[in-house]
C-alpha cells in the first residue's frame, strides 16, 4: 500500500488536495491514488462551526421546536372539537394539522441534520436534507387532500349527511387556530428568510395555508348556522363545501412547494440568476472573460463555481487578488454563498510578440529565450528563438515538440511569415570561460566608438565580457540624464546594442543597465 510520504513525493500524479467548505467550515484531506484517505497531522476531521453558525443553528432549532409544540396543541384541539361537533371541515383541519405536526417534526429533524458540518462523505454538507424533508411534506399533504376530497364528496352526494353542531366550541377552536397559525407563520418566515432555510420556509407555508383553510372552515360553520336560522337546507352542506375549499387550497400550495423542492434537488436555478452572477464576475477589473458559471443550492447553502480568464502574464499574487474580488462581487448577488473561482490564462494576444512567445513556451512546459522579432515589411513579421527541450529527448522527439510549439504560435499569431527555432537541452550549463584581454579591449573600444557615432555620452562602466560556446556575452552599465524619459532611453540602448553587433559580429547576449548620471 502506498504510504503518505510516497503519496506526497508523487503529488503531481497520485495525490489530490481536497478542500471542502460548508457554512464556513473547512476540511483538508489527502486522497491518494490507492483510494486510501488520510488526514494531515494536526487537521481535525471537522473544524467546529463559527459562533455565528452556532447561533443561527440554535435559533432555527428553537423556532422549529416551537412549531412542533404548536402543531401538537392545534391537532389535539381540532380533533376533539371536530369529533364533538361532527364538522367535517374541522376534522379536515385536524387532519391537516396532523400533517403539519408530522411536517414540523420532520422539519425539526431536517434542520438539525442539515446543520451538521461537511465531512469526507458529504463534501457539500448535509443541506439537501432540508430539500428532501420539504418533498416528503408535499407528498403527505397531497395524500391528505385525497382523503378530504373523498370524504367531502361522499357527504355532498349522501341524501342525509351527518349533522354538524356549529356551536361556540367549533367557532372558538377555529379562531384560536388562526391566531396560532399567524404567530407561527410569521416566526418561521422570519427565520427562514434570515438563514435561507427551505425546510423552515416549507413549515411556514404550512402554517400560512392553515390560516386560509381555517377561514374557509369558519365560513362553512357560518353556513350551517344560517341554514338553521333561515331554513335553507342547501346551506347545511356548506361544511362539506368548505372542506373541498381546504383541499384545493392545500393542493395548490403543495404543488408549488413540490415544484420548488424538485427544482432545488435537480440543481435548477431561477431564470436570470446565472447571468447576474456572470455579470458580477465580469465587472471585476482584471477579468477578461467569464467562461462558465455553475450555481447550486444544498439546503440553506449556495455554491457557485466560476471559470474566468485573466491576462496570461498576470502575476500570481495579482491573480489571487482578482479571484478574491470576484468572490466578493458574486456574494453581493448571492449572500453567504460558497464561491470557488478558477482562473485561466487568456488566449495570447498580439500586443507583445516576444512576451507571447515566452508565455506560450512556458504553457507547453518549454523555455524560450533569445527571442528576436524581425519586421519583414508588408509580408509581416518573423521570429527567431532558442527553445529548450528535455535533455533526454532524441532529435526526432525534440523536433516534434518544436513543431507543436511552432503550430501553436502560428495559431496565436497568424501574421507570422517565418518561425525559426534553435533547439538546445534544458538546463544545459554551457561552460563559460574568461575572455582574453583582446576580447574585453575590443568590446570597450566598440562601446566608445558606437557612442561617439551616435553623438551621445553614456559613461560606460562595469563592463564584463564572457565567452560562452563561441559567443560573447556582454554586460555593462551606462549613465544617462536622470530627467530623460524611459522610452527614449530604451530606444538609445537598443541602437547602442545594434551598433555593437555590427562592430563585433560574434556578440551573443547583450545586457545594458541604465542608471542616472551622478
Amino acid at each position: 500500500m502506498m504510504g503518505l510520504s510516497q503519496c506526497k513525493e508523487n503529488a503531481d500524479r497520485s495525490a489530490l488536495l481536497l478542500a471542502s467548505c460548508a457554512a464556513g467550515r473547512f476540511q483538508l484531506q489527502w486522497h491518494c491514488a490507492t483510494g486510501e484517505t488520510r488526514r494531515p497531522a494536526g487537521v481535525p476531521a471537522v473544524i467546529p462551526a463559527s459562533p455565528r453558525d452556532a447561533s443561527a443553528q440554535r435559533e432555527k432549532h428553537r423556532v422549529a421546536l416551537a412549531s412542533v409544540l404548536a402543531a401538537i396543541l392545534l391537532t389535539g384541539a381540532k380533533a376533539m372539537i371536530g369529533a364533538m361537533t361532527g364538522s367535517l371541515g374541522i376534522l379536515a383541519e385536524a387532519a391537516h394539522s396532523g400533517l403539519d405536526l408530522a411536517a414540523a417534526a420532520l422539519t425539526l429533524f431536517a434542520v438539525r441534520y442539515a446543520g451538521r458540518a461537511a465531512d469526507s462523505g458529504h463534501t457539500y454538507g448535509h443541506g439537501k436534507m432540508e430539500n428532501l424533508s420539504a418533498l416528503f411534506e408535499t407528498l403527505l399533504l397531497l395524500a391528505t387532500c385525497a382523503w378530504i376530497l373523498w370524504e367531502a364528496g361522499a357527504r355532498l352526494v349522501a341524501p342525509a349527511p351527518p349533522a354538524v353542531e356549529a356551536n361556540a366550541w367549533a367557532f372558538g377552536v377555529v379562531i384560536f387556530s388562526i391566531a396560532i397559525d399567524v404567530s407561527r407563520s410569521r416566526a418561521l418566515y422570519r427565520v427562514a428568510r434570515q438563514y435561507d432555510s427551505q425546510a423552515l420556509e416549507a413549515d411556514a407555508l404550512h402554517f400560512s395555508t392553515d390560516i386560509w383553510s381555517s377561514a374557509v372552515v369558519l365560513l362553512g360553520l357560518l353556513g350551517v348556522v344560517l341554514a338553521d336560522a333561515w331554513g335553507i337546507p342547501a346551506l347545511a352542506k356548506a361544511d362539506s363545501v368548505a372542506a373541498l375549499g381546504v383541499a384545493f387550497i392545500v393542493i395548490g400550495v403543495s404543488l408549488r412547494l413540490g415544484k420548488k423542492t424538485i427544482a432545488d434537488l435537480l440543481d435548477s436555478v431561477p431564470p436570470g440568476l446565472r447571468d447576474a452572477v456572470a455579470y458580477a464576475a465580469a465587472s471585476v477589473p482584471g477579468i477578461r472573460q467569464v467562461r462558465t458559471v455553475r450555481v447550486r443550492k444544498s439546503g440553506p447553502e449556495t455554491f457557485a463555481d466560476i471559470t474566468a480568464t485573466v491576462d496570461y502574464d498576470t502575476a500570481f499574487e495579482r491573480v489571487h487578488e482578482i479571484t478574491r474580488a470576484v468572490e466578493e462581487a458574486v456574494r453581493a448577488v448571492l449572500p453567504r454563498a460558497d464561491v470557488v473561482v478558477h482562473a485561466e490564462p487568456a488566449p495570447i494576444g498580439d500586443a507583445d510578440l516576444q512576451s507571447s512567445v515566452r508565455a506560450l513556451a512556458a504553457r507547453m512546459r518549454l523555455v524560450a529565450h533569445d527571442v528576436r522579432v524581425v519586421d519583414e515589411g508588408a509580408a509581416g513579421r518573423s521570429v527567431d528563438l532558442h527553445l529548450e527541450v528535455e535533455r533526454s529527448l532524441s532529435v526526432g522527439q525534440a523536433h516534434a515538440q518544436s513543431d507543436r510549439f511552432e503550430e501553436a504560435l502560428r495559431q496565436a499569431h497568424p501574421s507570422l511569415v517565418r518561425i525559426t527555432t534553435h533547439l538546445e537541452p534544458a538546463g544545459e550549463d554551457a561552460a563559460r570561460t574568461p575572455t582574453l584581454p583582446d576580447d574585453a579591449r575590443v568590446i570597450r573600444d566598440a562601446i566608445e566608438a558606437s557612442a561617439r557615432e551616435m553623438g551621445v555620452s553614456v559613461q560606460a562602466h562595469d563592463v564584463e565580457v564572457k565567452r560562452t560556446a563561441g559567443e560573447l556575452t556582454v554586460t555593462f552599465h551606462c549613465a544617462l540624464d536622470a530627467e530623460q524619459g524611459i522610452r527614449p532611453a530604451h530606444e538609445l540602448t537598443k541602437k547602442l546594442e545594434q551598433a555593437l553587433r555590427i562592430r563585433v559580429p560574434d556578440i551573443g547576449r547583450v545586457v545594458i543597465h541604465v542608471e542616472p548620471k551622478a
